[in-house]
């Protein structure tokens, strides 16, 4: 089944389009619906979603803006707007499709038919594909040198600046001159979660929760890390 999210300022309208995509809850799951860009920016990704029903004018951060500020992402885009005057930008992004509000169920329909279509193309296309280096060590390049360490040794990394720093279950700390985003990529598994702004922990490593707005985790060594509120409801199915 597919994963879908829905990022629309108006209220009113991210139901109303989750109502409709109810008809098709055979095929879709509606994970996540956010009222928020800057909300949507730090959840978003953890969803793990198939596809995003994203509008196009928000307040403050377009929906333009919002796929170029989140970066790298490996969902679908079906964008959803009261105005027609975004289509070729639609285009270019290689979107599934363009949907004008009120969204019609038929033309709804038929952009849940590409979508299975283009998941189902990219599926065959990894299964075809030689597979990556399933290896868990990770270079990590460095003023001295390249470390090569085992993720599973890692139990956190943490932003300073421009920089990264990861710290290992051995107490060890290597700076690396790439940034946190780099490396949230890099560890996309079960295993890690950017759990806010400036830290990805290693779940592995998670001996307590405590409660709290967002709460906080603590680690094996006796650190304490607050978690983002937007990230709270994602850690906690993840944790338990």
């Amino acid at each position: 089944m597919l994963k879908a999210a829905i990022l629309d300022d108006e209220i009113r309208g991210s139901k109303l389009l989750a109502q409709k995509l109810n008809v098709f809850e055979n095929e879709l799951q509606v994970a996540g619906i956010f009222n928020s860009p800057e909300k949507a920016l730090d959840a978003v990704a953890d969803l793990h979603i198939d596809v995003l029903f994203l509008d196009v004018e928000m307040p403050g951060m377009n929906g333009f803006q919002f796929l170029e500020k989140l970066g790298r992402f490996n969902f679908e885009v079906i964008f959803t707007t009261a105005y027609d005057s975004y289509t070729l930008e639609a285009l270019r992004l290689s979107a599934v499709d363009y949907l004008l509000k009120p969204v019609d169920t038929e033309e709804l329909e038929a952009a849940i038919s590409r979508l299975q279509k283009r998941v189902n193309e990219k599926t065959s296309l990894k299964a075809i594909r030689p597979q990556k280096n399933l290896s868990t060590r990770i270079p990590l390049p460095t003023a001295e040198g390249i470390y090569i360490v085992d993720k599973h040794t890692i139990t956190r990394v943490e932003a300073m600046s421009n920089y990264s720093v990861f710290l290992l279950s051995d107490n060890k700390k290597i700076v690396v001159s790439k940034t946190l985003k780099e490396y949230e990529t890099i560890l996309d598994d079960d295993r890690f979660m950017r759990i806010n702004r400036s830290v990805i922990v290693n779940l592995d490593f998670v001996t307590k929760y405590r409660k709290g707005d967002g709460g906080t985790l603590e680690l094996s060594d006796g650190t304490e890390i607050e978690v983002s509120p937007q990230k709270k409801d994602i850690l906690l199915q993840r944790l338990f």
